[in-house]
């Protein structure tokens, strides 16, 4: 019976790596009028008006009873009140990292997004995180890397100690009847991955090795994920994010045609051991 050869991608979801073409990656494609009129971000910073480029006082808020009585902020200049909108934005990201090893991970996205012009992005908190998710995860129906053991367990040919190709699919069935490691568990509104990544765009699982001895085996599988840092219109609209300020400058930033700063791919990858006996 042939083997399957390893390396060997198993799974790949059907939305590609590297899509820039996604509506999340848009940027600088909206008008004042349009971000006004469709999305109702009239009230976008406490900071700085980013349609007049001036500066926002307690005296000039909309919702100050001495509004209007002394005129307009002061002007600044449109990199000026780029750096404002970021810094606020920085500052606004706190109430979504609260604690956990990847807090520091949003302050650093944002500034890539204000100085790396779309380059993709890399950090060793995002790698550790999909592993920490990929093996504390004990779900049997859900856990990808309990469903794979599971596969491996029954259909490994012990007696030619090989895995038959004929039994490829039901790997890839293993991973299409769970879930697929995502951060928007409840830990993480808190732990500053749900803010970073929550969801994600794509995700590749590839078995490198896959070792068989007596009655044991041990499988090497690598996990390849990419997500957005980027909102696209459907995510505006919704409530659970417009009424936050923070995604609201983050919208502005990206969409409106006088800033156009870039979202970019985030990038994370980890490699897990998967162990089992014959039974």
């Amino acid at each position: 019976m042939p083997a399957l050869q390893f390396p060997c991608t198993v799974f790949k979801t059907r939305k590609w790596m590297d899509d820039y073409h996604a509506s999340d990656m848009l940027c600088g494609d909206l008008s004042e009028s349009q971000l006004k009129e469709h999305f109702h971000l009239v009230d976008v910073s406490t900071r700085a008006n980013p349609y007049t480029l001036t500066k926002i006082t307690p005296f000039s808020q909309p919702q100050s009873m001495f509004h209007g009585s002394r005129g307009e902020g002061e002007k600044i200049t449109r990199q000026q009140c780029a750096a404002i909108l970021f810094d606020e934005f920085r500052d606004l990201s706190r109430t979504f990292a609260i604690y956990s090893p990847y807090q520091p991970l949003i302050k650093q996205m944002i500034t890539h997004m204000q100085k790396a012009s779309g380059t993709q992005f890399r950090h060793m908190l995002l790698d550790r995180a999909l592993k920490d998710h990929i093996l504390n995860d004990n779900s049997p129906g859900n856990s990808t890397r309990l469903l794979l053991e599971k596969v491996f367990n029954t259909k490994i040919d012990w007696e030619n100690k090989c895995y038959p190709i004929s039994e490829k699919e039901e790997l890839r069935g293993a991973i299409m009847d769970g879930k697929l490691p995502k951060f928007d568990r409840v830990q993480d509104n808190f732990n500053g991955m749900g803010i970073t990544v929550h969801d994600t765009w794509a995700t590749h699982i590839t078995i490198k090795s896959l070792q068989i001895d007596n009655d044991r085996f041990r499988a090497v599988v690598h996990y390849k994920v990419q997500d957005h840092f980027g909102l696209d219109s459907d995510d505006i609209s919704k409530f659970k994010f417009s009424q936050f300020r923070f995604f609201r400058i983050w919208f502005v930033l990206q969409r409106y045609n006088q800033f156009g700063f870039k979202p970019f791919m985030t990038n994370m990858e980890t490699t897990i051991e998967i162990t089992g006996a014959r039974k």
